[in-house]
């Protein structure tokens, strides 16, 4: 039998008792994105079928907005460089093997791990501006919205996966 769910497995380190649950949900996305990228063909992991999404292009784009979001939650905003990034996510055929995306998946999580080890229980409720629109949310809001949209990427990787065949 394998190890439990992330989220059975005790708390994480250094993480307040608040944000367990999204440092829990980040985890356990980085283990299902990655197993699913290292079991898909590397022929097949920026397949599209039925119109579908890419493996490939769910991994890089969980990796890539857990970052955006999290420069929000920072009280800051987006650099040219990064909404060039977010733009090159919907490139479907980048040249990225499983290894490359999965990189970016480990050290996006990683940097978001130290950002929830570093956020003040305080800080939760200070509210944020998220986009070109300065739309309100909270620290709280964007980390737990970062969890649950990387979530949301697994669950459609995994789904992708079983369309081409795999899992």
């Amino acid at each position: 039998m394998g190890e439990p769910e992330v989220w059975l497995r005790g708390p994480i380190d250094g993480i307040d008792a608040y944000l367990q649950p999204a440092a829990h949900a980040l985890v356990q996305a980085r283990e299902d994105l990655m197993t699913i990228a290292r079991s898909v063909p590397p022929d097949q992991l920026w397949s599209r079928p039925g119109g579908a999404a890419s493996v490939g292009f769910h991994v890089r784009h969980a990796a890539g907005a857990l970052e955006r979001l999290l420069v929000y939650a920072r009280g800051e905003q987006l650099t040219p460089e990064q909404a060039n990034a977010a733009r090159a996510e919907k490139d479907e055929s980048p040249g990225l093997d499983a290894a490359a995306v999965i990189e970016e998946l480990r050290r996006s999580v990683d940097k978001a791990l130290l950002q929830l080890k570093a956020t003040k229980r305080d800080a939760l409720l200070q509210p944020r501006e998220v986009g070109r629109g300065r739309l309100p949310s909270t620290v709280m809001g964007l980390i737990f919205h970062a969890a649950e949209h990387a979530q949301r990427h697994a669950g459609q990787a995994i789904t992708t996966a079983k369309a081409l065949g795999v899992g």
